[in-house]
């Protein structure tokens, strides 16, 4: 996927608990193309370790330690401590770029450095139109999730 397709795919996944929705929505469509970082450091292969269920639980790790020093151990979103916040944000966003990709022919390697590529070949990463359609995707789930919870509904 490209970029387009990635901030879809994450704003599919933020859809949620009002505030809490806003907050890790937020984080992540800055965190959306944090895998592809590969493609800036040397000697590490594109869909290698930055494409892997083990990044996101290290980003879901940084962002639980940001929340406890944040939180100094007591602070709480929709009823979640902020450490399990901070995972779950930072977990989630490596996941939704993991899910964009593994759309694609190429896949990912979900338990690198074991195992193999998973792809669920539904199109090429380079397809304008599936990357404009989940963008549009996701806005419209963010739209009709706000106007429900405009409306008081769930």
């Amino acid at each position: 996927m490209y970029r387009t397709g990635h901030l879809g795919v994450s704003l599919l996944v933020a859809v949620g608990q009002p505030l809490a929705a806003l907050a890790t929505g937020g984080a992540m469509l800055w965190l959306a193309m944090l895998p592809d970082v590969d493609h800036r450091i040397p000697g590490i292969p594109h869909r290698g370790p930055t494409h892997s269920l083990l990044f996101a639980v290290l980003v879901g790790g940084a962002f639980a330690g940001a929340g406890a020093l944040l939180a100094d151990g007591v602070g709480v979103v929709g009823h979640v401590p902020l450490t399990l916040f901070g995972f779950f944000v930072g977990f989630v966003s490596v996941g939704a770029h993991l899910l964009g990709d593994v759309l694609t022919p190429a896949g990912v390697n979900l338990f690198w450095p074991w195992g193999r590529a998973f792809s669920l070949y539904v199109t090429r990463a380079d397809n304008t139109l599936a990357n404009w359609g989940l963008f549009l995707l996701g806005i419209f789930a963010v739209a009709a999730a706000g106007a429900l919870a405009a409306q008081g509904l769930p």
